[in-house]
């Protein structure tokens, strides 16, 4: 019986495969000339959502400058992303009025219970948690956007909620997919 982790990395490797396919495809597209490196970064972005170590090699071998070079301008705009982004992406408000009404309180409930950093993804690719600014909803302070659905009045207990309607429905889809006929 294969187990579900190892069929989950199988298809989290494929994918890879697949992304860095398209990557050398589009690549091709593109001049040599060291101009087109935000561009490419930005189609990369585009296309997969971030920026994976071996698609930062291939645009410096592309182009012919060093891979720290690539990832020095990577990192210095926000814009990029180097972790893949997770099914389900939360994102935590902080700006001014959430912030006092205990946004940080509910950054690290999230953290807790997915056991995962904010910025970063969970190993099974299932969820992204960040932290954003202010997504303009003060009065309902504090607030989470989960799948670009608001949240507002986010209380610890919430959070536990949110999380637990995910794997309720994750746990039904899986049992409607065995039987159906598929793996177990």
């Amino acid at each position: 019986m294969v187990t579900e982790s190892v069929l989950m990395d199988e298809e989290i490797r494929a994918q890879e495969a697949a992304m860095l396919d398209d990557i050398a495809a589009e690549l091709a597209r593109f001049g040599q000339e060291r101009r087109n490196l935000i561009p490419i970064l930005q189609m990369i972005q585009a296309r997969h959502a971030y920026l994976a170590p071996e698609a930062l090699e291939m645009v410096a071998s592309h182009l012919g400058i060093a891979r720290c070079e690539v990832y020095g301008v990577a990192t210095f705009y926000n814009q990029f992303r180097f972790h893949p982004p997770g099914k389900h992406q939360i994102r935590v408000c902080l700006g001014t009025a959430c912030h006092v009404g205990g946004g940080e309180i509910i950054l690290e409930n999230f953290e807790r219970k997915l056991q995962i950093n904010e910025g970063e993804t969970s190993p099974d690719r299932e969820f992204s948690l960040d932290r954003v600014a202010c997504v303009g909803c003060c009065a309902l302070a504090p607030v989470a956007v989960v799948d670009e659905e608001v949240h507002g009045h986010v209380a610890p207990s919430k959070v536990e909620g949110l999380i637990l309607g995910f794997q309720i429905e994750k746990e039904k889809e899986e049992r409607e997919s065995r039987e159906d006929g598929g793996p177990e």
